[in-house]
This record gives C-alpha cells, structure tokens and sequence, in this order.
C-alpha cells in the first residue's frame, strides 16, 4: 500500500508540532543547568541530559495522544511496538556534546517510518529558529523566521571540489579512519563537529558530502534520509546501497558523480 498525498501532509504538520513541543522542553536548559549524566559511567563520556529525556518523554506524550497504534523507537527510552506499520524515530538531541558545551549544531531529529522505509523526517535547531523537514515525495524545505523556503542540493560533480563533513573522526573504528583520510584529502574542505546539522547543510546546498561510520544508530540516520532526498539528495551506506534498518555506515551526497567518487574509497572499508 503506497501512502497517500493526503496522509503524508498530515503527518508533516504533525512533525512541526512535535519540534514544537520538544524545543519548550530543550530551550530553558540550553547554555544553563542541563543535569548532565554519564550513561557510560567508567568508560568513555555518553552523555545524557535532562533535555534528552525530557524532550523525548514529550514527543512521545504527543505521538500515543494523537497515534496511539503508531510505534516509537528512541534514544533514550527505547522501542516500543517497533514493527507497527506507522514506526516515529527519534533523537531528542543528535550532538549532545554540543549542547553541553553551548554550541548550536545540537538538532532535534525526528523520522517517521512507514512499513519500514524512512518516508519523512525533520531536522530541528530550535535556538537560531531553524527546522528542515522533507520526504521524497513531496520535496524538502526550511521554516525560518515565519517563511519556507524549499530546499535543494548543488551540483559538485567532482570530490576535488567538495565540501565535506564528519563529526568526529575519532567515532571511526579499523579501517573507516583510513577510508575517510584518503576522501578528506581529496577533498576541497572538511569541516567536523557538527552532528546532524550537517545533514540539513547538505539538503540546503552549502556541503556535498557527508559521511559517518558504523557507530550510527537508527535515530542518527533516519530523520536525514528523506530530508535529503527531498532535497535532490543521495543516501547509501558505503556499499551504495540503502541504508539498513539498523544504522551503521552512512554517506549522503548532494552530487550523484561525486558521491561514486567517494565510494570507491568507502567501499574498501564496507561493513
């Protein structure tokens, strides 16, 4: 069964509620008391704030209020009814290292599966007024300051001219690290550091090529996919082909030509 035009509009507006609701529970403990816990105590830094938990507790307040047979699968308070038709995945705060420290490139990341596909999503970077939300169907655009504007990715058809992003390379295990310094060096610029924003960069036209490793979960990758397909976009893992149910390696591309230029690096450290 396809989704109708009607029912997908629907659930977009849905998702600008749902950003509403998690910024009034984000907002008041940006750059003050956000209770930071440590989910990974005696090991590396996962950290966790009151934000995280408060915002997903409301979004999901929202979804059994309005969709009570819809599955939800979150960071922060795991999957529940995860093969329902209709599935929200959510990522309260993708980049809470950066919320932490006071950085805006934190986002809210919000995905609507539909019989296991990622269908729609939205981006959301509450503090500069910013949500990117899009589906494949119906195109991509930004809600800012009152307006909408539709978005679309540039032309690179060359890596020689990208502009590249990765948050962090230290998140890269075994061979990717070696696959991601061969692309950054050929390469016109990397940028790191900025999470999902990066993805609503890249729909928006001002990066070509974003890539992260095998650590992603389902909630850092989902909300991107059809915000940049929407936006004329590719999304693979490093085989090329889609990407899993499950995360893991992810490149998007706003450049057919410079994406299976990437690839032919990726493809060596391919899981």
């Amino acid at each position: 069964m396809a989704l109708s035009t009607t029912l997908l509009s629907e659930f977009d507006a849905f998702l600008v509620e749902l950003n509403q609701a998690s910024s009034g529970v984000i907002l008041p403990l940006f750059r003050a008391d956000h209770g930071l816990e440590d989910k990974n105590e005696g090991g590396a830094l996962d950290p966790v704030t009151e934000a995280d938990k408060g915002a997903e507790r409301a979004i999901r307040q929202a979804i059994n209020a309005r969709y009570p047979d819809h599955g939800v699968i979150g960071e922060e308070y795991g999957e529940d009814r995860p093969d329902a038709e209709f599935v929200w995945v959510l990522d309260p705060i993708d980049g809470t290292r950066a919320f932490i420290a006071g950085l805006p490139l934190w986002t809210t990341l919000v995905a609507l599966r539909f019989q296991g596909e990622p269908v729609l999503g939205s981006i959301g970077q509450p503090y500069i007024g910013e949500l990117y939300i899009g589906s494949q169907a119906q195109g991509s655009r930004l809600i800012a300051r009152g307006r909408q504007t539709p978005l679309a990715v540039r032309s690179c058809p060359k890596l020689t001219g990208a502009v590249i992003s990765t948050t962090d390379p230290d998140n890269f295990s075994g061979s990717e690290l070696g696959s991601w310094t061969q692309v950054r060096a050929a390469a016109r610029l990397a940028r790191l550091g900025c999470d999902a924003y990066a993805y609503a960069m890249l729909a928006a036209g001002t990066l070509d090529l974003v890539i992260e490793g095998s650590a992603l979960k389902p909630w850092d990758v989902e909300a991107a996919v059809p915000v940049v397909e929407g936006a004329g976009g590719l999304a693979c893992d490093w085989r090329g082909n889609r990407v899993g149910r499950n995360g893991g390696q992810l490149a998007l591309a706003g450049d057919r030509a410079c994406l299976d230029e990437a690839l032919v690096t990726l493809k060596r450290s391919a899981l």
